[in-house]
């Protein structure tokens, strides 16, 4: 730990206030991969956005956290995972909390954290590849609570470590914790780490239809079933009702986020074991719409009815196969990046409420090529009226989103980054944060003033 003083810490948060400009959590001010900034860049010159800091960072797949002049980078450096502090304009450590780590992939991705921070106006969440529930004081680094929910519920082993980012609903901490058999989600009390309510599992999943598979086979619940996903609960107001929708490993559940009451489950999982859920559910009015890459799962469209207990279907296809990256909505259309692997990498719009396919451009290339010229499966960030692109292999690019056709405006190889490139980019008061496999860069993407 390195501790700064509270004065300097303080000064830094005040620069900036609290507002829409913050990027305080897992895809952005709105959890929905938009940001309200405006006067961006429209191009990119052939040297690039120009670079406000550059700084080394242990591995790890989890994005950065922004509020006010503060950043939070969650990575790992050699036994431990680190959750490091520093000024948002110039990269200067503020101060560093650290825990030692065993973890290791079982299938020989990075061993860092995938978790993005959580910050509120006092607080750092971080949530550890091996389950470690952490709150952290913002100003100063110091712990203030810890969990081990690896330890403190029956959690089966996941495919790539704790992934699932927990999200802030008023004074609870909501984690998909994938507990057996009825902890798949847990609320914790903010303030202290205190269980508050447990959900999910036997009890909404047994006898339950399994959609999509042969025959006519309902749940059959097996106590060593993983429950959890790569997927980040989303809470949204929908049919008159605040709503956690939580894409489980099995499928979407929809809680009520003050008790964790069951309001509805609808199985959503490729007929094989070897697959996972890892895209969140993207929330409009009274629809929601879940996508997954692996075995043609493809994607569903699901109507909530009124009062929020029920649900019907609107449509269901291969239009999307989002992997890990979550599509972005504009204006009736979803933009995304879809499919499993590079080879079968496209890029998307599809009309929200057909399906439609409006467009589909070919993305792929092969896992091994230097800088291949097209982006692969990769993130996208609306921000100003444009999509803002960030391939696996490096590639950055700004397109006019349009239903039409794919209007790309500009792109640039960003030379320090190199495959895998899967963090999502970020964006605060017109600083482009990118994260590669060992460092953190920051890019001014404020539009140029006019001579």
């Amino acid at each position: 730990m390195r501790p700064i003083p509270t004065v300097l810490l303080l000064l830094s948060l005040a620069v900036h206030p609290l507002g829409a400009a913050d990027w305080p959590r897992f895809r952005g001010p709105n959890a929905d991969g938009t940001s309200p900034e405006t006067n961006l860049v429209d191009r990119i010159p052939t040297n690039g956005l120009p670079s406000l800091w550059e700084k080394p960072i242990g591995t790890g797949y989890s994005a950065p956290s922004v509020l006010g002049n503060t950043l939070v980078v969650f990575h790992r450096l050699g036994d431990e995972e680190i959750t490091e502090a520093v000024t948002a304009d110039t990269g200067k450590t503020l101060w560093k909390h650290t825990d030692k780590t065993a973890f290791r992939d079982p299938y020989g991705y990075n061993n860092g954290p995938r978790c993005s921070p959580v910050l509120s106006s006092n607080r750092v969440y971080t949530f550890g590849a091996e389950g470690r529930l952490t709150s952290l004081d913002l100003v100063t680094g110091q712990p203030v609570w810890q969990r081990d929910t690896s330890k403190d519920f029956h959690v089966p082993e996941a495919f790539f470590g704790v992934g699932s980012t927990p999200v802030l609903e008023g004074d609870l901490l909501i984690v998909m914790v994938g507990g057996q058999p009825n902890s798949g989600v847990v609320a914790f009390a903010a303030d202290t780490g205190k269980t508050v309510w447990e959900s999910v599992g036997a009890s909404n999943w047994q006898g339950q239809p399994m959609l999509g598979w042969p025959g006519e086979r309902t749940v059959a619940w097996r106590d060593y079933e993983k429950q959890a996903s790569y997927a980040a609960p989303v809470v949204a107001d929908v049919a008159g009702q605040r709503t956690a929708f939580c894409l489980m490993r099995q499928g979407l559940v929809a809680l009520d986020p003050l008790t964790g009451k069951v309001r509805f489950s609808r199985w959503f999982r490729a007929k094989v074991d070897d697959s996972v859920n890892a895209a969140n559910p993207v929330v409009v009015g009274d629809d929601v719409l879940i996508t997954a890459a692996y075995y043609k799962i493809g994607s569903v469209l699901l109507h909530v009815k009124a009062g929020g207990n029920d649900f019907g279907e609107v449509w269901a296809g291969t239009a999307l196969e989002a992997h890990w990256s979550t599509p972005v909505y504009l204006d009736g259309y979803l933009y995304s990046f879809s499919g499993r692997n590079e080879p079968d990498a496209r890029l998307r719009c599809v009309e929200w409420k057909t399906g439609k396919v409006m467009w589909d451009r070919d993305e792929s290339w092969h896992h091994g090529q230097d800088r291949p010229d097209r982006y692969g499966r990769g993130s996208l960030l609306l921000a100003d009226g444009k999509l803002f692109a960030l391939g696996e292999g490096g590639i950055l690019g700004i397109f006019r989103p349009s239903p039409s056709e794919p209007k790309e405006i500009a792109r640039w190889q960003v030379p320090q980054l190199k495959h895998p490139v899967w963090p999502a980019p970020i964006l605060s008061r017109g600083r482009l944060y990118l994260r590669g496999e060992d460092r953190l860069l920051c890019l001014d993407a404020r539009r140029p003033a006019a001579p």
